[in-house]
């Protein structure tokens, strides 16, 4: 039996500890944690995890395993805890899961036991002897791992402690300790430099300070060190000291030190203290506004910058959940003008848009699943949400609509500095370019899960975790800036980024929301080009009439001094760097020479492209088509470059530079035409290039007109065009596809085709693999007509015996024998139902195989049934033998007569009854003789027969 002791800390030193509460156990404690508001837990070593409650002094359990329990730790709030145990599993359980939603449960196996586990903010980290650390998801998924296998000096981790802010993890091995902080813009640990402390040895006890401003560490010799963790500390007004213990946390001294601090919002500080959240603009000394709440959830608080007009108004939007309800803020302001959040009690769950500058709400979401992440998008107009189901919503704040995008989901994020969300459903990566249309979503087939989003040096990548590998997918930037455009309100950029695009459902939804928002802010003439490029041929003539009728008004009966205005606004333009803007003026005016320099100057070579194409007589300057050339290639716009040297014949720079554009469709096009033997290179260019990009789909088709037919076959396993591969396969004779055939059949197999697998197998050569398809689903009569195509009849017998033997020992008797017959074996059937007694199978299959031995199988088998006392059964063997006279002689001998003369009677013929009724009352003698034979009606031809032998 072992107890565990709570006693009582001492007032004065000296004074001796009083033990005031003692818990017996069965097995001895390994591990105990005491968390905030809860009772203390505790791991014993026959793998339970139990709870001690010191109010009422008695013990339970919380749940058990079946494996030694190594580690315990518990989350931020005390209302969670993670048990670590020696085969690797990591437990988490939560008293109050405070609206998260995790599961419960295993959560994950880690390599070996997690002596070291801390449970931080956005990831769960595990350590022990192998010398890893790795950081484990919510849902116990890999996200990032450190290894110090190689490193000599590293001993095992034996444990860890998680800064009360759960920023930082402390992680003790033998004379170190390791630090790990958490980076929020890199989403992931950053690893400071280890603290080195020569002779401490083994570390063996963590804790950090209530605060986060200290930390101690036990060792295994009895020693206690205390380390002070602040990052600085400063005296504000002479009156509060001030101790900055994290990135974005402070602790302040002086009324109770409650409060949190949170500077992540690049403009407002977060301010958490007695249920409420204060929100404080920087510069600004006064209050922007409060909320009442009861904890904070950073998955559930989101803020944006968002410039209304010129005036350069702001919004901030904030969106806090209230247990079960979720309320979102639009904190508006100009200024110094600033109003406070008034209190609302909310039912159910609900998103409440709030402007504070008028008090009123802008809407009122309803929802009937508890909301557990919400986020708006960078201009704060449109806001995401995902709900307890996995179900993701948009709603659009200004059409107060609600619209579902996907269900199960697993991951979402807005890309930064954009409107364009991604997210994760299942095996798929879903990409919004244009959220004003959520039906329009591009997707990729995915094999892992979406950990990070990264956007930096004009790139954006999807961070996926496949198993133990890190695969980056890269989205097309392009359309990614379209949106960028449209929030910058520059429609002229949007318009000539939409002109470089083929026209796909993507490109048609963006091409709708520019002529919607240049029809909003009055630029006729882009919204001309939208409606042209849709196809509407009704509103583009009747744009195109309107803007002729304004031009052709503003030039007979415009102003007397619009060319003094024009020549005014040309000079503010230049005053004031708007190259681009004065470069349309030039052009306006026919300067083509003028708006060419203007745009090269402005950086936007790809205009000053589209005007010399457009105009013939500036395609043969060629000073004008070498520095626009050059601008073109210097800015990577290689597919626009390609167009202007294919107008002025230069046939190869255009094809080289459409190669280095990706512009394959172009390339290919024009080298149909001036160099046919380029087709099949570029044609394979192409599909390596869509390989890339994960279009495995769209590649197959040019690496068959470049005749790769491997680099084909490949493209078509790895979409799962299997037909397709197949048809591609059937074509080639090289040996290599066999390999092909292989991973097909397999696939045939695993959802339930033998005949098309089994057709693979056979032309894979693998025949083999194909016998064991049959063999695990238990088609023994396929597998055996494969098998005697391939293996001596000896051997198939052998291992079709082996099988039923195995088959046997499991109880399943019909598919043994429908083995042994398959193999010509009923024999070994026969034999096996005698030793198991099953007579009737064994009989059946005798009469089926071995007819002639029928009788003598009946025969023997009632004396073996006769002897074991079971004469029923014997006597139907005997009857079906013809072998009446033998159960009349069983009977008789066993002095059961009746039987005998049941028989005797029913099968003897006309005196066998007589003969036995005879013997029977002989045997009995006497008065009871007579009695018989009476009773038969038997006793004058007894007498008779009696006086005619004497």
């Amino acid at each position: 039996m072992c107890s565990s002791f709570v006693s009582m800390d001492a007032e004065v030193w000296g004074d001796k500890k009083v033990i005031c509460n003692k818990f017996v156990q069965t097995s001895a404690v390994t591990c105990l944690i005491w968390p905030a508001d809860q009772a203390i837990v505790f791991g014993l070593a026959e793998g339970k995890v139990r709870l001690a409650n010191t109010k009422s002094n008695k013990s339970s359990t919380i749940y058990g395993t079946d494996s030694y329990v190594v580690s315990l730790t518990s989350n931020l709030s005390g209302k969670g805890i993670l048990s670590g145990h020696a085969d690797g599993t990591i437990v988490r359980y939560y008293f109050d899961d405070e609206g998260v939603g995790d599961s419960q449960g295993k959560l994950a196996t880690h390599c070996c036991p997690p002596y070291a586990l801390a449970w931080a903010v956005n990831s769960i980290v595990a350590a022990g002897c192998d010398k890893k650390i790795i950081a484990y998801g919510k849902e116990g998924h890999i996200i990032q791992q450190f290894d110090y296998g190689r490193d000599a000096t590293e001993k095992e981790f034996a444990v860890a402690a998680t800064s009360p802010s759960g920023q930082s993890i402390v992680i003790g091995s033998y004379d170190r300790l390791r630090v790990l902080n958490w980076s929020p813009r890199r989403n992931a640990w950053d690893e400071s430099r280890p603290k080195e402390i020569p002779n401490l040895y083994t570390i063996t006890a963590l804790a950090w300070k209530k605060d986060g401003s200290r930390l101690c560490a036990g060792t295994l010799c009895g020693g206690v060190e205390q380390f002070d963790c602040c990052l600085r500390r400063s005296i504000y007004k002479n009156k509060f000291e001030m101790t900055y213990v994290g990135l974005s946390q402070v602790a302040w001294q002086g009324s109770g030190g409650n409060e949190k601090l949170y500077f992540d919002n690049e403009n407002v500080c977060m301010i958490f203290n007695a249920g409420e959240l204060t929100l404080v603009e920087y510069g600004n000394n006064d209050i922007l506004g409060s909320v009442r709440t009861e904890f904070m959830n950073p998955h559930l608080i989101s803020s944006v910058d968002e410039t209304f007009d010129p005036k350069e108004k702001i919004a901030i939007t904030v969106q806090r959940q209230y247990k079960e309800n979720c309320l979102a803020f639009r904190l508006s302001w100009t200024g110094d003008t600033a109003c406070s959040i008034p209190e609302k009690k909310l039912t159910n769950t609900m998103i409440v848009p709030m402007d504070l500058l008028t008090g009123y709400n802008l809407a009122a979401i309803s929802h009937d699943t508890k909301i557990d992440w919400l986020e708006l998008n960078e201009t704060g107009r449109k806001l995401l949400f995902r709900d307890k189901k996995l179900g993701l919503h948009l709603f659009d704040i200004e059409d107060n609509t609600k619209t579902t995008v996907l269900n199960y989901c697993t991951y979402v994020q807005w890309v930064p500095g954009s409107d364009v969300a991604v997210a994760q459903n299942r095996g798929n990566l879903c990409v919004w370019y244009n959220i004003d249309a959520p039906e329009r979503v591009t997707m990729f087939p995915l094999k892992g899960d979406i950990v990070d989003l990264e956007r930096s040096n004009g790139k954006t990548e999807v961070i996926v975790t496949e198993g133990v590998n890190t695969i980056s997918y890269t989205l097309d930037e392009g359309l990614i800036e379209f949106g960028t455009a449209i929030d910058d309100g520059d429609y002229n950029r949007a318009t000539a980024f939409l002109e470089t695009l083929e026209m796909s459902s993507e490109t048609e939804a963006m091409w709708k929301t520019l002529s919607k928002l240049s029809l909003e802010a009055q630029q006729l003439h882009i919204a001309e080009r939208c409606f042209a490029a849709l196809g509407d041929v009704a509103k583009a003539q009747f744009l195109c009439e309107t803007n002729r009728i304004a031009d052709q008004t503003a030039t007979e009966y415009g102003h007397p001094e619009l060319d003094n205005l024009r020549r005014s606004y040309y000079k503010w333009l230049m005053e004031t760097n708007q190259d681009e803007k004065a470069g349309e003026v030039k052009e306006n005016d026919g300067d083509y020479p003028g708006a060419i320099n203007l745009y090269l100057k402005a950086g936007l070579p790809a205009k000053a492209a589209r005007l010399v194409l457009s105009q013939n007589e500036l395609m043969t300057n060629s000073d004008i088509i070498n520095r626009i050339a050059a601008a073109l290639i210097k800015g990577d716009f290689y597919e626009r470059a390609g167009d202007l040297y294919e107008n002025i014949g230069n046939y190869q720079r255009a094809l080289d530079c459409y190669r280095k554009g990706k512009a394959f469709r172009k390339a290919v096009e024009l080298s149909r035409t001036v160099s046919p033997a380029e087709v099949v290179k570029l044609e394979e260019a192409w599909g390596d290039y869509l390989v890339q990009q994960k279009q495995l789909d769209a590649a197959i088709n040019h690496y068959i007109e470049a005749g790769c037919s491997i680099k084909a076959i490949d493209a078509s396993v790895g979409a799962r065009q299997w037909k397709k591969a197949v048809h591609i396969l059937e074509l080639q004779d090289d040996a290599t596809s066999y390999k092909y055939y292989h991973k097909i059949a397999q696939h045939y197999a695993s959802v339930q085709e033998y005949e098309t697998a089994e057709r693979m197998y056979i032309k894979a050569d693998r025949i083999k693999d194909a016998i064991d398809m049959y063999k695990q689903v238990g088609y023994w009569e396929q597998a055996h007509k494969l098998a005697i195509k391939c293996m001596k009849h000896e051997d198939v017998a052998v291992l079709y015996i082996n099988q039923a033997q195995e088959l046997e020992k499991k109880g399943k008797y019909k598919d043994a024998e429908r083995l042994y017959i398959t193999v010509d074996e009923p024999d070994l059937a026969i034999t096996m139902y005698k030793k198991l007694k099953m007579y009737d199978d064994m009989i059946r299959l005798v009469a089926k195989y071995h007819k002639d031995l029928l009788t003598d199988t009946h025969l023997h088998l009632a004396k073996e049934l006769e002897s074991e006392g079971r004469f029923r059964e014997a006597e139907y063997h005997y009857l079906e033998a013809k072998e009446w006279k033998a159960i009349v002689n069983m009977y008789r001998v066993n002095d059961m007569w009746d039987e005998a003369y049941r028989v005797s009677k029913a099968h003897g013929g006309a005196n066998a009854h007589k003969q036995v009724a005879y013997l029977w009352a002989k045997s009995l003698g006497g008065e009871s003789a007579v009695k018989l034979l009476t009773k038969f009606g038997l006793l004058e031809t007894a007498i008779d027969y009696a006086a005619d032998n004497w």
